[in-house]
């Protein structure tokens, strides 16, 4: 039996279709938000998104400017453009382009070549579109340098490279308070910065130094580019647990994350590109092979030497997560032939800890306890061709005794016999007790 005449079936057959038009213009995207950062090699635009759009991008020259066409977006009633004039980028205008698309157009300072791609939502953001410029390299071609500029000086600083974990449009790990990692970690890298600054032999590189995101892989690349002789990446640690607290101190491991939680910790960090807009999926292949060439042993005992110094110093300042040096895959420790360490400085998800984050008189107590930790090795092993091979004298050195801790661990700990470690605190046993204070002999 026919339910319908083909009247009918062609009427019901328009009303479907505009019903579907309906539906599909409600859920046409618009526009939240327009965010930019300025770091000192490209300036980055991100575009909050309700949803999924199609888009078309091209420049412009006279004057020099980008033009983004948005299919079927529109502006939300909530937006509000902002001050948007950072690095590359002098104004954004918005207007319709036709009937139903949306157009934003990025006035430049000069020309650039843009960089654009969708991102999923991620990290508790929406759907964005980002546009990168990179900065222009028409820099004056280089020059022959000179044999002073080739050769190292005979009193050159020991360069320490400082990376603030995040940035940009990756906030890291937000505490119960509101605190961002990204600016936790900004303040106590420039803090540690100029207390490395103030000691003579001494050099901090700020790798970040604002707001803006840089990848993971370009982080050690730029230490190595400053021939730093130690990477040292500032981050606040975070976990499901309000009740996770303590400092910690990570090297690179080839063998893979010493636990589950330091599993969950190096996905997490590593993520970061994921945020940032550069995908990882074709490296997951190489992972190995990198791994083993890292596995140099004089920059990997370095590291975990060093570590181990600090460490033991951030110990007099509070509580850390573990007693020992702990051991992930983090893509920042991955370089060559730099000395490589990252610091969790607290976790920023703990309540207490947050507040001492936030607090600039803690930030200057565990910054110096860091410089304590970077001096008591290099004063030890000086770079050849520095101003401390020359000149420096060992730092007198103690030790405060933690948990577990064992005469003979604090020895190897130090890489001094145990003989000596008695004979400099005239011990007659192994047995000392938490809170002790020992002193460390020098070489």
């Amino acid at each position: 039996m026919c339910l319908f005449r083909p009247y009918d079936l062609m009427r019901l057959t328009v009303l479907c279709l505009v019903w579907l038009g309906a539906v599909a213009s409600a859920q046409a995207a618009e526009v939240r938000d327009l965010r930019v950062w300025a770091s000192p090699d490209s300036t980055r635009v991100v575009v909050d998104l309700s949803g999924e759009v199609g888009y078309k991008l091209f420049a412009l020259s006279g004057p020099d400017r980008l033009v983004l066409d948005l299919e079927g977006a529109s502006l939300s009633s909530t937006f509000r453009l902002q001050d948007v004039s950072k690095g590359l980028l002098r104004q954004v205008r918005t207007g319709k382009q036709g009937e139903a698309d949306l157009r934003i157009v990025l006035d430049l300072n000069e020309a650039a070549r843009p960089k654009s791609f969708l991102l999923p939502p991620a990290e508790g953001h929406g759907h964005r579109l980002v546009v990168d410029l990179p900065v222009s390299s028409t820099s004056a071609p280089a020059v022959a340098r000179t044999v002073q500029q080739v050769v190292p000086s005979a009193d050159r600083d020991v360069i320490i490279a400082i990376d603030a974990g995040h940035g940009g449009e990756d906030p890291g790990a937000i505490g119960p308070g509101g605190s961002r990692e990204k600016n936790i970690t900004l303040a106590v890298a420039r803090e540690l910065a100029r207390q490395i600054n103030a000691e003579r032999g001494f050099k901090a590189v700020l790798i970040r130094d604002g707001d803006y995101f840089i990848p993971l892989e370009r982080r050690y690349r730029r230490a190595r580019d400053a021939q730093a002789d130690l990477f040292v990446s500032i981050h606040a640690d975070a976990f499901h647990r309000q009740t996770a607290s303590g400092s910690s101190v990570y090297v690179l491991s080839t063998r893979g994350a010493t636990n589950e939680a330091t599993r969950w910790l190096a996905a997490r960090e590593n993520a970061s590109d994921l945020v940032g807009g550069v995908k990882l999926d074709d490296k997951d292949d190489t992972l190995a092979a990198v791994l083993l060439d890292l596995a140099q042993s004089a920059t990997m005992k370095a590291s975990d030497d060093i570590a181990n110094y600090v460490l033991s110093a951030m110990k007099r300042v509070g509580k850390t997560h573990k007693p020992d040096v702990e051991r992930a895959n983090f893509v920042v420790l991955r370089s060559p032939d730099v000395p490589s360490m990252l610091i969790e400085t607290a976790f920023i998800s703990n309540p207490g800890e947050e507040r001492k984050l936030n607090d600039p008189a803690h930030r200057q107590r565990l910054a110096a306890a860091i410089v304590d930790g970077v001096q008591d090795y290099f004063h030890l092993q000086p770079p050849p061709g520095s101003w401390l091979a020359s000149n420096a004298r060992p730092r007198a050195r103690q030790h405060v005794v933690s948990r577990g801790e064992t005469l003979s661990h604090i020895a190897n700990q130090h890489g001094i016999s145990l003989s000596s470690l008695r004979t400099a605190n005239r011990l007659r046993g192994d047995v000392v007790k938490v809170g002790d204070r020992l002193q460390i002999p020098g070489a």
